[in-house]
Parts: structure tokens; C-alpha cells; sequence
């Protein structure tokens, strides 16, 4: 079984975090760690994938990150759990479409232990519950290694999807977990279930590491560079 590493780094802004999974891409592409999985949550941010188009942005002047994942405009922010994995598709058969279904698979699987029946929709990306997506997916593949990855209600402020056509879809067609099951749910919990799927999923032993080890691991690369 392959050894992946995973940090629950906590919080985060989007500009390190989307600089720490170059950094952790450049390692991984040497072989210097194995599989790395990142566990974060932003503070409020908009970010425009490859697919952002001006009509997906409903408020006039909005702080957007134009960032190289695939999908359109979505919200990062709290109570929200956003998973970065860092793979190498190199041994996993260099297939992209089978990794994004991967991904889903763990959404629907984290879903599942709630009691909530998730699903994937053909054509696009992400879990949906019912008509109301509930998790979104995007990621970029250079080198084939992975970055960028899912992002998952729990129990994020909807309010701030009101200013975007989120993925292309209606505000009103996104929702969390919380409003799902009527209830409070424990972050640390659900980030415990997420990787319970994603180790059965991508038949890997995860094996924990701190935030502090990760970022001095990144730091020494950029020493070097």
C-alpha cells in the first residue's frame, strides 16, 4: 500500500496555500516525499478557474483570484473543508478523468457516513445531494502531479455564493452539510471521515505530519532555489 502524507494545516490564506502546492508539486515531481495531502480552511475568498466567464461574476468589482484550475468562479472560507492533494498520476496510469472521479468518490463516500446520499453528475464535477451541490472540484495536472483539489460545505456562509454564478450554477443550488442534516456538525470530525475515504478510496496509508513539518520542508526548497 502507498504512503501518503497528510497535514491538517488549518487556516490558511489562499495565496500561500496555492503557493506552498507548487512548492510541494516540485518535491513530489523529485521524488524527494511521497503523495502529500493538504487539509485547509481559507478565510473568505473568490477564486476564477480556467472557465470563469465575465457573466459568472454578479457583483461589480469582486475580488477575484484568477488561478490555473479547471472549473469557473467559486468561494473558499470558513466551514468549509478544502482538500489540496498533491499525486502523482505518474503511478496511477496518467489518467486525469479517473482521478477527478476518484475525488467524488471520497465526497460521496464522507457523505455517506452522514447518512446523506451523494452523488456525481455526468459532465460535470463535484457531489451533489438531491438537486443542491454540495461539494466542488477543480484541480490542475503539470508534469502529472496534481494541485489544487475539492472544497466541502460543512457548514460555510452561503450568503457570499449570492455574489457569483458558482460553477456556472444559481446560488440557490449550493448547500452544506449542516443545512442537509438540520444540525451542528464537528469540522474535525467530518476532516476525519474525509480521509477515512480518501485512504479507502486511493488504497493508500496515510500517515500524519504537522503543519510545522511541511512548511520546513517547503522552506528548504525555497532556500535552494
Amino acid at each position: 500500500m502507498n504512503e501518503t502524507h497528510v497535514c491538517r494545516v488549518g487556516r490558511i490564506d489562499f495565496a500561500r496555500a496555492w503557493a506552498w502546492q507548487e512548492s510541494l508539486r516540485q518535491l513530489r515531481r523529485a521524488e524527494q516525499i511521497p503523495d502529500t495531502l493538504m487539509l485547509v480552511e481559507h478565510p473568505p475568498t473568490y477564486t476564477g478557474g480556467r472557465a470563469t466567464l465575465p457573466e459568472h461574476l454578479l457583483t461589480q468589482g469582486l475580488d477575484v483570484v484568477a488561478i490555473d484550475r479547471g472549473g469557473s468562479v467559486t468561494f473558499h472560507g470558513p466551514g468549509q473543508i478544502v482538500a489540496y492533494p498533491i499525486v502523482d498520476l505518474r503511478q496511477r496510469g496518467r489518467d486525469v478523468h479517473q482521478y477527478l472521479r476518484d475525488l467524488e468518490a471520497v465526497l460521496i463516500r464522507t457523505l455517506a457516513a452522514y447518512g446523506l446520499e451523494g452523488e456525481a453528475r455526468g459532465g460535470l464535477t463535484g457531489a451533489w445531494v438531491g438537486s443542491s451541490k454540495v461539494a466542488s472540484i477543480g484541480v490542475n495536472v503539470r508534469h502529472w502531479i496534481t494541485t489544487h483539489g475539492l472544497a466541502l460545505n460543512v457548514a460555510t456562509d452561503l450568503s457570499h455564493f449570492a455574489a457569483i454564478k458558482p460553477c456556472g450554477l444559481g446560488s440557490e443550488e449550493i448547500t452544506t452539510m449542516a443545512a442537509l442534516l438540520g444540525r451542528a456538525l464537528d469540522r474535525s470530525e467530518v476532516e476525519s471521515e474525509l480521509l477515512c475515504a480518501y485512504a479507502d478510496v486511493f488504497a493508500c496509508e496515510l500517515i500524519e505530519v504537522e503543519r510545522s513539518v511541511l512548511a520546513a520542508c517547503i522552506g528548504r526548497l525555497e532556500r535552494k532555489s
